[in-house]
């Protein structure tokens, strides 16, 4: 049987909050295989962004098991939380975080230094990962060059370019007007037909509504967890936000 990519096993993350307890995950259990494209939804405080932390590794639950790749986060130390944020998730934020004194092949090419990869190799794979995501002919354009789509496809190709066993996105069209944001999903489209495994953060419908299957999270519950088609029956009504509404 299939070992699960990401897996939480009644998960729970609390903070203190003065004299009480904030419950930001309770009792979470999900599996995601390699090669799904999830969506995990939900408004604010519903605990979607506690959820992505935690699979990103940036932290660790309170109670209950986090399991990547079959191995217990919650038994690992700095170093190698480190080692498997920088060798096994590719980011995806909403603000792009490019640098802006460096030209796009460089950006991209960023977290291969830290891996100490050779300066050829680096160049080879950046432009490889640049071609595949459109952007063959802006290698030596600077981010303030570029269209907000098109430095969104440069942050893909950043976290593409380790070839990650995770893409992990968080609002990735939350800055980007309906036109554009809809070519952006469109390419995480494409990258999961690829056989990339995406799990798309969001608080819109209309975004998770591109992702094969939904987790819908509130008060830190999972209320839902199952196919994109089936789920607009159970959760029927307008999308909670849009990307014309996000964009500014």
């Amino acid at each position: 049987m299939e070992e699960a990519l990401i897996e939480f096993r009644e998960v729970s993350k609390h903070y203190i909050m003065g004299d009480s307890v904030v419950k930001a995950l309770d009792l979470v259990s999900f599996k995601i295989m390699k090669g799904e494209f999830v969506a995990i939804v939900g408004q604010s405080g519903s605990g979607k962004s506690t959820c992505m932390n935690i699979i990103g590794c940036l932290d660790v639950p309170t109670d209950g098991l986090y399991l990547i790749n079959g191995r217990n986060v919650g038994e690992m130390n700095k170093n190698e939380l480190s080692e498997i944020r920088n060798q096994m998730v590719g980011f995806i934020f909403q603000q792009y975080n490019l640098l802006p004194k460096l030209s796009v092949i460089e950006n991209v090419e960023v977290p291969l230094m830290y891996g100490g990869v050779s300066k050829s190799e680096r160049r080879r794979r950046a432009t490889e990962v640049l071609s595949s995501v459109g952007l063959a002919e802006k290698l030596r354009h600077y981010p303030n060059q570029l269209s907000g789509g098109q430095q969104q496809r440069v942050s893909v190709a950043r976290a593409l370019v380790g070839n990650p066993a995770i893409l992990l996105a968080d609002e990735p069209t939350g800055a980007l007007d309906s036109k554009t944001g809809r070519e952006v999903l469109s390419l995480f489209q494409r990258l999961h037909e690829a056989g990339h495994t995406i799990v798309l953060i969001t608080h819109d419908n209309s975004i998770a509504s591109t992702a094969e299957r939904i987790i819908r999270l509130e008060d830190g519950r999972i209320v839902y967890d199952g196919p994109t088609d089936r789920e607009k029956l159970v959760h029927a009504g307008p999308a909670e936000g849009s990307a014309e509404h996000e964009s500014a």
